[in-house]
């Protein structure tokens, strides 16, 4: 993956659009529009992408599903499989307004319902059901791929922010002495334990005074 293809898209291929019919079955008529359009969007041969973002220019289409041809994860020697990955995004407020017909989209891999990893075609399935348009269709489609992160990169830049703090420090400032903290801390663990003990024992006997006065009888000298 090249720099120009984070920037400016993937170089693919768009097919000419395939317009649905129904009846004319005798192969005289061509029938009527179903109000469906299927466009095919080619990768290069051989080549697969993890896709980030699709981006198109509407042209009066008002509902739009994306099938991917990927392979699953785990399976790169299988053949690809066509998966749903978006059903019926709207494009358009209302099919028969020009509200959103020829506005710019995008669609993020955080809307699909599948990982659109290992992605070697798309295809986009257009929805209009106004009779108010001769035609419908997408344009200027682009496929961006997903940026991988650079583990090395970010370990060096890590190390060298790590390097660069220890140089501040003051030259006269000791390292922490892990022994030497963790020996008070033993000490201060069994003193708390020694006053425990005592206020535990001195709550059991009870105060010996009577009516604000000691009794004789019940002190003793230790």
């Amino acid at each position: 993956m090249s720099a120009d293809d984070v920037t400016k898209g993937v170089a693919c291929t768009m097919k000419p659009p395939v317009f649905l019919h129904f009846g004319g079955g005798d192969g005289k008529k061509q029938g009527c529009c179903s109000g469906v359009c299927v466009i095919d969007v080619a990768l290069p041969p051989g080549k697969t992408v993890n896709i980030e973002t699709i981006t198109f220019k509407n042209f009066y289409t008002a509902l739009v599903s994306v099938r991917l041809q990927r392979r699953s994860p785990g399976q790169e020697g299988a053949a690809a499989k066509w998966c749903t990955a978006l059903r019926d995004r709207p494009l358009m407020t209302n099919p028969h307004t020009e509200a959103g017909a020829q506005d710019y989209y995008s669609i993020d891999r955080k809307q699909m319902q599948v990982e659109p990893d290992g992605v070697s075609s798309v295809r986009l399935i257009l929805k209009q059901p106004s009779s108010a348009w001769l035609t419908f269709s997408v344009q200027d489609v682009r496929i961006f791929p997903r940026m991988q992160p650079e583990p090395d990169k970010e370990l060096s830049d890590w190390l060298l922010a790590l390097n660069l703090v220890e140089r501040q420090l003051p030259p006269t400032q000791d390292p922490l002495d892990v022994a030497s903290v963790s020996c008070r801390l033993q000490q201060m663990w069994a003193l708390s334990q020694v006053m425990q003990s005592s206020q535990r024992h001195a709550t059991s006997v009870g105060r010996f005074d009577v009516d604000g006065c000691y009794d004789i009888n019940l002190l003793s000298l230790t």
